[in-house]
């Protein structure tokens, strides 16, 4: 196994103490209010707020722009009878919202379709054969969702064709908005809702709750859709504050307390048993969801998620779960040989980046072959295969590094390319990828920041494990649900050893039980995934240091808090780098070139 890529501690700074202390109480030990304090929590009151979400503070859908008239425009197709079809990405945050608002306006007309483009014959976004196949159908109406920022061509084919679209999109708009009745996007410069940050199906439940509210329906029938909301929110990557934290909360409660039958389908195939957090819906239903696009097609998704019947969740899953496995040996063949392709070539060695191309490898594993990629050499990547007789793929960044910018940057050797900070689509002609491999390598040194370039761990708190208490982890459990914007506390413990139970677990965590040697009574089990490198070390019986996170651990029935072990150094000095050593990496400082 090859060794991880060694990794900066940063240590947050540390909050105002008057705040820290007003937030200190008996429940809430000075190592959780300092937590607090640095997430912006300044006030007994933004406590009681942060860990008691209400839906009652969800923000009024009519802040949105377009909203009114997107609400009239779908009135006015209920009370004529006319078609309308729900459109939507073939990705979970695209076929979560078309099950979203596919499975409440059924509530109210059987004059409904909706549609999931092929990830293969038609693409991302809207597409032609899409218009095309409602226009056959009689469709007057179609709700786009997750997609169609950028659709001004398709949007004006459609009007063409008599055909109206409602845009709920959560992407950054272009220079020029499509025609549409109403284009729902919070990022619109000119929206003045107040959170930016929705999913795509966070959009379409605004917009259901906006007709909702206009038809005099009570929010509670709306509770029902917050698992779709939730499992969008977790799996593509949104930050989980503000509103999203509001309504991942709910859909979590939602998931574990009333699971619809293709969720409860999907969890048992997962053979997921404990209650879930957002790193569940994550790592167990989003790969599954999404894997019905990549192998067969995003529809079946749907028809999982709209199931009303046990029986048919369970076979739709089956085969899901199938798509599921066959896309895992996908993703490690490709992988195998991306790595082997960088590993034989000197260019790739040398860039600031990764662009690397095989025709053959399969369209719907890029992206995930890019992350993967990604954590290995930690460089803005591109992964691109052919497909109709074109060159697409996907990127993936590094922390704070804008790969969308840089995919930008060469527009001109693109046909189409769409996305945001973290992960971007592309497609070119095959004969731009050399030319398109150079200039993205170019647009990344010119942009990326010499910090960017070394992978970094934020810790919270420097904390001994025998400092841990049941307050801590009380609070700790309140945090959730964990995501961007709000992660789970790391913190940094130094000099601690193993008690004498180090092995591997598999071939490649690392599994252990930790003290600090002047504290044996208190110890914790700890987990390292991932860096079985270490195992020498910490059988030596050599003291080192830890970045831990505080878990719980579910086994036969019993729960146990265990340390998921984030990265490890030797030693017990210098593993901190602190804000002053951050002016040596500023790129404006004489010895930032050194660096880079």
């Amino acid at each position: 196994m090859h060794a991880p890529i060694v990794k900066r501690w940063r240590l947050k700074p540390a909050p105002d103490p008057g705040i820290v202390h007003e937030l200190t109480y008996e429940r809430c030990p000075t190592s959780a209010a300092t937590i607090l304090a640095q997430r912006g929590i300044t006030d007994k009151r933004g406590a009681a707020h942060f860990f008691r979400p209400s839906l009652a503070d969800l923000h009024d859908p009519f802040l949105i722009a377009g909203m009114q008239q997107a609400v009239e425009r779908i009135e006015r197709a209920l009370g004529d009878n006319e078609r309308i079809m729900v459109f939507g990405d073939y990705d979970v945050d695209g076929t979560t919202a078309v099950a979203l608002v596919y499975g409440f306006l059924a509530r109210f007309t059987g004059n409904l379709t909706f549609y999931i483009p092929d990830r293969y014959a038609e693409g991302y976004g809207i597409s032609t054969q899409g218009i095309d196949k409602a226009k056959e159908e009689g469709v007057g109406l179609i709700i786009a969702l997750d997609c169609g920022i950028k659709s001004v061509e398709k949007v004006a084919y459609a009007r063409e064709r008599g055909i109206d679209f409602i845009i709920c999109d959560h992407h950054l708009p272009g220079d020029q908005l499509p025609e549409a009745v109403a284009v729902l996007d919070p990022k619109r410069p000119d929206c003045p809702y107040p959170f930016k940050e929705l999913s795509g199906c966070g959009i379409g439940f605004k917009l259901m709750q906006g007709f909702a509210q206009r038809n005099g329906i009570e929010f509670e029938e709306l509770e029902s859709l917050l698992d779709l909301v939730a499992i969008s929110t977790a799996c593509d990557i949104v930050p989980v504050g503000g509103e999203n934290r509001i309504l991942c909360h709910f859909g979590l409660q939602r998931i574990n307390d009333k699971p619809r039958p293709g969720v409860r389908a999907i969890l048992g195939m997962a053979n997921v048993k404990k209650r879930l957090g957002v790193g569940d819906l994550v790592f167990s239903i989003g790969p599954r969801i999404n894997a019905a696009g990549r192998i067969e097609h995003g529809r079946k998704a749907v028809e999982l998620l709209l199931a009303h019947e046990e029986q048919q969740a369970v076979a739709i899953a089956t085969l899901i779960d199938g798509n599921n496995s066959h896309r895992q040996e996908l993703d490690r063949n490709m992988t195998e040989e991306a790595l082997a392709h960088i590993a034989e070539d000197e260019w790739q060695q040398s860039a600031w980046s990764t662009v690397v191309f095989n025709p053959d490898w399969h369209k719907g594993v890029v992206g995930i072959v890019a992350s993967r990629l990604t954590e290995r050499h930690y460089k803005p990547t591109v992964v691109l295969t052919a497909s109709n007789g074109k060159a697409v793929g996907s990127a993936r960044s590094v922390k704070g590094f804008d790969v969308y910018e840089a995919i930008s940057a060469c527009s001109d050797l693109l046909e189409q390319f769409g996305g945001h900070m973290y992960a971007a689509g592309l497609t070119m002609p095959l004969e731009n990828v050399e030319a398109f491999r150079a200039r993205f390598d170019e647009a990344v040194r010119a942009m990326i920041l010499p910090e960017q370039r070394i992978p970094e761990e934020d810790v919270d708190l420097e904390l001994r494990l025998d400092a841990v208490d049941d307050g801590l982890l009380r609070v700790i459990r309140h945090m959730a649900p964990y995501g961007p914007g709000n992660m789970r506390p790391v913190f940094l413990a130094r000099g601690v050893v193993d008690s004498g139970s180090a092995r591997l677990v598999g071939e490649h965590h690392l599994k252990m039980r930790l003290l600090h040697p002047d504290a044996p009574r208190r110890s914790f089990d700890a987990i390292a995934f991932k860096q079985a490198n270490w195992l020498e070390l910490v059988r030596s019986g050599k003291p080192f240091s830890v970045l831990y996170t505080l878990e719980d651990h579910e086994w036969q029935g019993r729960v146990s808090t265990q340390l998921n072990i984030k990265d490890i150094k030797p030693g017990v000095e210098g593993v901190l780098l602190g804000e002053e050593s951050l002016s040596e990496l500023n790129p404006r400082s004489p010895r930032a070139s050194q660096h880079a």
